[in-house]
């Protein structure tokens, strides 16, 4: 956007959590600039809740097209945790993918809302709701000008989630 159109904005920040679909809680958080890739982030929120969460076992992990890639798939397996990660229309199944990726490709191919159904990808969804609620409550942007205040101000304002939510 920024070259289409000659905007001199210093870009935008994301971020990335892991969710709880059972209540939603945020279990991480990460903070990012726009130039990092969703994908890449993936294995370091399931560290954080590992890390920080000693009871809280990690049984799936639920992720969108972004997430799609062979080093989340190997690092899924590595953690005996089970993806639901829709894998990009044009996949296939090849020798030098991830086993793992290939059995959810070939599973995908063969009947989508079956694979839909069967790994509770709809519940994916419960992140998108905590990321409205955020915005809701808070507004898209942040006031911080600099980096690392804005990263601060994102934490803060999940930390506020986070303690509205319990007090519900």
């Amino acid at each position: 956007m920024q070259e289409k159109w000659q905007l001199k904005k210093k870009g935008y920040i994301k971020i990335h959590v892991a969710v709880d679909i059972k209540t939603k809680e945020i279990l991480a958080l990460e903070v990012t600039d726009e130039k990092v890739h969703d994908g890449k982030i993936m294995p370091k929120l399931i560290e954080q809740v590992l890390e920080n969460s000693n009871n809280i076992k990690i049984k799936s992990s639920l992720g969108d097209g972004s997430y799609d890639s062979n080093e989340n798939f190997k690092y899924l397996q590595n953690k005996r945790i089970r993806p639901a990660i829709k894998v990009r229309k044009n996949s296939v199944t090849s020798l030098k993918n991830n086993s793992l990726r290939n059995g959810e490709v070939y599973s995908q191919l063969k009947d989508l809302l079956k694979w839909k159904k069967r790994r509770i990808y709809g519940k994916r969804w419960m992140a998108e709701t905590v990321f409205s609620s955020i915005k809701r409550m808070f507004g898209e942007y942040v006031s911080a000008i600099k980096h690392q205040n804005m990263i601060k101000e994102m934490i803060l304002k999940v930390s506020l989630y986070s303690m509205f939510r319990r007090m519900a």
